[in-house]
């Protein structure tokens, strides 16, 4: 009686420790659009997607729309990700800044009176080779997802110091033959400079983001029409770039209303005039330090090319619950 009391005493310890040290999950995990949250480019991802106070070098509005009047001359670039389980994950983006008038600074000089920026891109997932199969199990096809995100990015330099711009999301999903939805969302951001070295950033983003599906097209009568929120986004950031060594450091901090507060950081080290190294940590969640995080590593080399530059991307994103992780891979052109 003694040993079997002592095993069920056991076996009941055990169980109370085994469910206090299951990972708590948050409930963006289960809210759409996780591809759109994954990060844009090389350059983003590998640095931790931690820069969205960063304007030197090649800009995206997916960071922040009010960084594209920061672009230096045109901004084209296009990644393509290699990942596990037939996941694909595809970028391409296009960023220029155009400048209106002059007007005579306090130090005698011309100067640009106002600067504005636009920036379009595309994200693309996707999941193919999706075995279709009948009511006795047997093999019929293959299926396969795909999901969009479109965006226009404007945004004006109102001052030395600000900028604001809003984002135009357009979104389309085809989940299964007749079963697709689409919807619009917004981004909105703003960039302030403290000084040469220092800038600070404020987001907001999915606006209004959510996909409303309708079955009926596919079960008649008993189909639904459901509608699911993207998670809110509100962000802070800041960067700071160095004039020797040539670095850029960057933090940034992300709640949403899906019970996460992230945190991720991110460096860019211009070791070399046209070679570019980076690191950055992305998903440390200060709300469930379970939650894995995503470091990464990456670099870039630009090559010019008379009045123009060409350079290659790469990233290595650490990815959990994955056969193998991230590699991005991508193509800049700067003219």
């Amino acid at each position: 009686m003694k040993l079997r009391a002592k095993n069920i005493l056991m076996l009941v310890l055990i169980c109370t420790f085994s469910v206090q040290a299951q990972s708590q999950f948050s409930d963006i995990n289960s809210m759409p659009g996780a591809f759109s949250r994954m990060g844009f480019g090389a350059r983003g991802m590998g640095m931790g997607n931690a820069i969205s106070a960063v304007k030197d070098g090649n800009l995206v509005s997916y960071y922040n729309p009010a960084l594209a009047p920061f672009q230096e001359g045109n901004s084209f670039q296009t990644s393509y990700s290699f990942l596990s389980i037939d996941r694909t994950l595809n970028f391409i983006n296009y960023t220029r800044k155009f400048e209106m008038g002059k007007r005579t600074g306090a130090d005698g000089q011309e100067k640009p009176r106002s600067t504005a920026g636009i920036s379009v891109g595309l994200i693309n997932a996707g999941v193919s080779k999706i075995d279709a199969r009948d009511s006795q199990g047997n093999k019929t096809g293959d299926l396969s997802t795909s999901e969009n995100q479109f965006f226009v990015a404007v945004a004006n330099r109102f001052s030395e110091k600000l900028s604001i711009g809003i984002s135009f999301k357009f979104l389309y999903y085809k989940l299964y033959e007749s079963v697709t939805s689409s919807g619009i969302g917004f981004d909105i951001g703003a960039l302030y400079l403290l000084n040469d070295a220092i800038s600070l950033s404020l987001m907001i983003s999915d606006i209004n983001s959510k996909y409303q599906w309708d079955t009926s097209t596919l079960y008649g009568t008993q189909g639904m029409t459901t509608k699911v929120n993207f998670p809110l986004l509100k962000k802070i950031g800041i960067a700071y770039k160095f004039t020797e060594p040539k670095l850029i450091a960057a933090l940034e901090f992300e709640n949403s209303n899906g019970g996460t507060n992230i945190l991720r950081c991110g460096a860019e080290y211009n070791i070399h005039e046209n070679l570019f190294l980076r690191a950055g940590i992305d998903k440390l969640n200060l709300s469930n330090f379970n939650y894995p995080v995503r470091p990464s590593f990456g670099f870039s080399y630009f090559y010019p090319l008379n009045a123009v530059k060409i350079g290659i991307d790469y990233a290595f994103v650490i990815e959990p619950y994955s056969s193998s992780d991230q590699h991005i891979v991508g193509v800049n052109v700067n003219f």
